[in-house]
This record gives C-alpha cells, sequence and structure tokens, in this order.
C-alpha cells in the first residue's frame, strides 16, 4: 500500500502568514492540485496541519484524512511524525503544500526507484536534495523519527539508508522540471500565475 502525505502545517511567514495550500495555480487550489495528483499513484492521502482547529479548514476534501502534529513546533519532522504515525502504507510519498505542479508520474518513478532503499530522495547535487517531495519507507523513517536529536531534514536523510535520484533523471520524465515548482512568496505566486 502507498501512502500520500501533505505537510500543511507550516507557519507561511515568507507568504505574509497567508494559507498557501489555498492559493490558487491556473484556476486550481494548490490543495486540490496536490490531491489531484497523489490520487492518481496513492491508496490514501493524509494532510498534516499544526493544530485540530487547521485540521478543520480541510473537513470539506472528501476521502482525505486530516491529522496534527504531535510534535508541537518542530517545523516539518513534526509533520513527518505524525503523518508517518497514520499512514496505513509501507511506503510513503512526502510534498510540502507549497508545491502545486508535483507530477504523477513524477511520483510513480520515485516508488519504483526506492528498491530495497529506506528512501528515493531527488537530488540537484550532494548538497542540494528534495526531501519533501520524495519517497519514504515508513518503518526505517518511524524509528529514526521516534528518537532523534535534530530538527534537520538533511540529518534525517543521512541516518537512512537513502537512494540520491539525479534531477537529471527526472528531466527525462519532466523535461522542465516543473514538478519542484515551489511558493514560498506572493511574488512567486504572481510569476508563476503570469507565465506565458
Amino acid at each position: 500500500m502507498r501512502s500520500g502525505i501533505v505537510l500543511v502545517g507550516g507557519e507561511a511567514r515568507r507568504a505574509d502568514g497567508m494559507e498557501k495550500y489555498f492559493f490558487e495555480y491556473q484556476g486550481m487550489r494548490f490543495i486540490d492540485r496536490l490531491i489531484l495528483s497523489l490520487s492518481r499513484v496513492v491508496d490514501e492521502i493524509i494532510l498534516v496541519a499544526k493544530d485540530p482547529e487547521q485540521c478543520r479548514r480541510f473537513a470539506g476534501l472528501p476521502g482525505i484524512c486530516c491529522v496534527h502534529d504531535i510534535r508541537k513546533g518542530i517545523g516539518p519532522i513534526g509533520g513527518l511524525h505524525a503523518g508517518a504515525l497514520a499512514a496505513q502504507g509501507d511506503l510513503l510519498f512526502v510534498s510540502a503544500c507549497d508545491m502545486p505542479c508535483v507530477s504523477s508520474d513524477v511520483i510513480e518513478f520515485l516508488f519504483e526507484a526506492i528498491d530495497d532503499y529506506d528512501a528515493a530522495i531527488p537530488a540537484w547535487e550532494e548538497d542540494m536534495i528534495e526531501p519533501l517531495h520524495a519517497v519514504y519507507r515508513r518503518a526505517p523513517l518511524l524509528v529514526y523519527l521516534e528518537d532523534h536529536d535534530s530538527l534537520s531534514l538533511r540529518n534525517m536523510v543521512r541516518n537512512i539508508r537513502a537512494r540520491f535520484i539525479p534531477v537529471a533523471e527526472i528531466r527525462k520524465i519532466d523535461p522542465s522540471l516543473t514538478t519542484f515548482t515551489n511558493v514560498n512568496r506572493l511574488s512567486d505566486l504572481h510569476k508563476i500565475n503570469h507565465q506565458e
């Protein structure tokens, strides 16, 4: 079984505190675009919010499970922990909520690429990776997340058996690499919505 986990609980400091998952691209909200892409390749979709109040914002999304952070205020590591605990799948695709162009074909490629590793993580170069656009094996991820000192995703990745997938391989599937489009600021949103 495969699970898709979308982290929606960030503080959105660079987006003037606005809820990025409700931003729109090509007439569709980010969260709806992500759900559509994920639903083609996973068996369940879990949203991880920061608290029960934020979870209620997603109550109208049919068939979607929303859980909230168990360990509060520790960033993406906390979201990964709550999402992995809630997931039924052995393999988890994890995404940030500010990536509206995630490609189903790329997700499928990462699921296949994990092989017997603990993670399949796109890598631009040695120190530039995409840990929030990656596939993880649930059991070893939980082992790490249950007992760790660092809140760094990079440290997490170094402590599991990760397979780094060169972005050049992903470019064969997604030539423009739009799957990695990340909207951190309102100016980023304006830019992608006004591209020719």
